[in-house]
């Protein structure tokens, strides 16, 4: 692991630093007792239960490695400036989910993805990656896993404005998943 790797543990949507204060999230005392520590089924992860000394609740946290800071550049359209922001793993996790709701696809599919498509950015070599190259990523996992959820984040990627739109790129897309 590279020197400027570190540990990354999330805790719902808040993501904070080892070495950062680790609150309950039920009490908010600082100090807590790990009962339990194992690697998530696709072993980017380590999921750790925890005990709060202040109330005795019980939380669990999952930490990860990470090799670099990403910023996301996003271009603010027909302006032509970029907007930057921290690469947020949660926020690419809920897209992604989003157009596979109600799809026959495991949690733990989507994960895997989302865990493939950080660990590709974070060895690019570089600090910026354009959001659109994200966007690219995410369509050839989703390519792959189902040609519903494909066309749905496909909509909001490619913008479609038109049914229309939607009829091109669905005459487009067969059967994804199969092969």
């Amino acid at each position: 692991m590279s020197a400027s790797a570190f540990w990354r543990c999330a805790r719902a949507s808040q993501s904070i630093r080892k070495g950062c204060d680790l609150r309950c999230p039920f009490c908010g005392h600082e100090d807590s007792q790990v009962k339990d520590s194992r690697p998530t089924e696709d072993a980017g992860a380590i999921r750790r239960r925890r005990q709060c000394e202040g109330c005795g609740a019980r939380f669990t946290t999952f930490e990860r490695i990470q090799l670099r800071e990403l910023t996301v550049v996003k271009s603010e359209g027909a302006g032509g400036g970029f907007k930057r922001e921290p690469f947020d793993r949660e926020k690419l996790l809920r897209s992604v989910s989003i157009a596979a709701r109600k799809r026959p696809i495991e949690a733990a599919q989507l994960e895997k993805l989302v865990s493939g498509i950080q660990r590709q950015l974070e060895t690019l070599g570089e600090n910026e990656v354009r959001s659109g190259k994200i966007g690219e990523m995410v369509m050839e996992g989703l390519k792959g896993l189902d040609s519903v959820a494909y066309i749905r984040f496909a909509s909001v990627y490619k913008d479609f404005r038109e049914a229309r739109d939607f009829e091109e790129f669905a005459g487009t897309v067969s059967e994804v998943g199969k092969g």
